[in-house]
């Protein structure tokens, strides 16, 4: 009868140590992004927080230029909301930027089958958010955009 008892208890319980000890050596799941519209689904976070890293240094801005912030946690950012209008205006830009290349530049894929950008936000905004209607002074007493004489 002890016998019948610990065979009982011992094997779904070995079982269920088995179970927590693979749970605890898989690696976690990496959390997706949400609400992704231009950018690839399956885009590694990795990956998204480079090419979010490159629209903040060409565009001079902050994740809070173009994400809203959450509406439960004012100090943390939400990330998958559409808020915010220059989230759209982003999407519009990236869209306009990878016509201008396939159209105009067909400079042909990167090793991971991904559009080689001949143009990029900094070539307009170059560290601005927005860019500038016209070039900055030139040489010494030249109105902006003409050469001097």
């Amino acid at each position: 009868m002890v016998m019948q008892f610990k065979k009982t208890f011992a094997v779904p319980l070995s079982l269920i140590m088995a179970a927590m000890l693979c749970s605890l050596s898989l690696p976690p799941q990496e959390e997706k992004a949400k609400n992704l519209k231009i950018l690839p689904k399956n885009i590694s976070h990795d990956d998204l927080i480079k090419t979010m890293r490159h629209y903040n240094k060409a565009l001079g801005v902050k994740c809070d230029f173009c994400h809203a912030k959450s509406k439960d946690d004012p100090k943390k950012m939400d990330f998958a909301s559409d808020e915010k209008e220059e989230k759209e205006t982003a999407r519009e830009m990236m869209k306009l930027t990878s016509r201008i290349n396939k159209k105009y530049f067909k400079s042909g894929k990167d090793e991971n089958g991904q559009q080689i950008m001949t143009i990029t936000c900094y070539t307009c905004h170059h560290g601005e958010a927005e860019p500038e209607k016209l070039p900055k002074a030139g040489p010494e007493g030249a109105p902006h955009g003409e050469p001097a004489h």
